[in-house]
């Protein structure tokens, strides 16, 4: 098992390598030039002799390869570097990525119990009305976009009803803290919560039905064995096992898609981060943030496989 763990890890990190290196050569090579979103256009036109002294101190003018390896060694050094603006990317992961998993983190929660608790629900009443109600659901979360869940959200709670913020984590008047930041988290979490619990639902519900269908259940109930018994130990747990993999690899969706989502709230994560330097041509940072989401979804990656080698033995034999 270890020596099957040891290379699942030593395998991350040529992947890292590849993907940092494809999407540093993809921002080089989009013909954009950093410096006129450093330097005020008043300035590029009358000191153009300053500019290339700008440009060659900053080692744009150098070969993309050769960039590369000097922004990889300045990572491997813990240098994330500069943004256009002169601000240090650190400071922005340290600040914007704690609220980007805090929003994360809670819609995976709340919606893995409601999702797999609907599923399991939905093929014990198979055919009943939380069944029809659950699948009815299932396939709207899938069918619209997140963007537009939280679009409509804010339409009802913050424009019409004004119930909840519209945007931002926290109000600068705030007098209760957790209840202020309750109110501003609700409708991002409960915009991310819908789409997953969809997606969960629908396999919990499929896998449960399965193992319902299998001869071991039977085997059960002929030996006298109570239906709740039944559900629980012999179903519910075997159902489990293909949910939590899904589970895992739904976690680098919630980090991708708060992208779109911190958008809309306006949320201070990295996902709002990644808009803005984007927007701004902001090479360095959008480089360490897309590297961040690379590396959770390698680590859900590897987590999954070690999942699965506890489970099923044949999985390390054919290491």
């Amino acid at each position: 098992m270890l020596k099957f763990i040891l290379k699942k890890l030593a395998l991350m990190i040529p992947m890292l390598l590849v993907i940092s290196l494809a999407v540093f050569v993809g921002l080089r090579s989009t013909g954009i030039d950093p410096i006129t979103f450093m330097v005020p256009p008043e300035v590029i036109s009358q000191q153009p002799e300053m500019v290339e002294q700008l440009r060659e101190d900053l080692g744009l003018n150098d070969p993309i390869i050769m960039q590369y390896f000097r922004w990889l060694g300045n990572i491997l050094h813990g240098d994330l570097g500069l943004t256009n603006k002169g601000e240090s990317i650190s400071g922005i992961i340290a600040t914007r990525l704690p609220y980007t998993l805090e929003l994360s983190l809670y819609a995976m929660l709340f919606s893995s119990i409601i999702g797999i608790g609907i599923g399991i629900i939905s093929a014990i009443r198979q055919n009943g009305f939380v069944d029809y109600l659950g699948r009815v659901l299932a396939v709207l979360g899938q069918a619209v976009p997140q963007f537009l869940v939280g679009i409509l959200l804010i339409w009802i709670f913050s424009i019409k009803l004004g119930i909840f913020p519209s945007g931002n984590r926290v109000s600068p008047d705030a007098t209760n803290a957790f209840m202020d930041a309750f109110m501003h988290l609700f409708l991002p979490v409960l915009t991310l919560t819908i789409g997953m619990v969809a997606v969960l639902m629908r396999y919990a519900r499929n896998t449960m039905l399965d193992v319902l269908n299998s001869d071991y259940i039977k085997t059960a109930r002929s030996k006298g064995i109570p239906e709740w018994k039944v559900y629980l130990k012999h179903g519910f747990r075997n159902a489990m096992k293909p949910v939590l993999v899904i589970l895992m690899f739904r976690i680098p969706a919630l980090i991708g898609g708060s992208v779109v989502i911190e958008s809309v709230f306006s949320y201070p994560g990295i996902g709002t981060a990644m808009t803005n330097a984007v927007t701004n041509m902001d090479y360095n940072l959008v480089l360490v943030i897309t590297l961040i989401i690379a590396a959770v979804m390698l680590i859900c990656s590897f987590m999954v496989d070690v999942f699965n080698a506890l489970l099923d033995p044949r999985v390390r034999l054919g290491e």
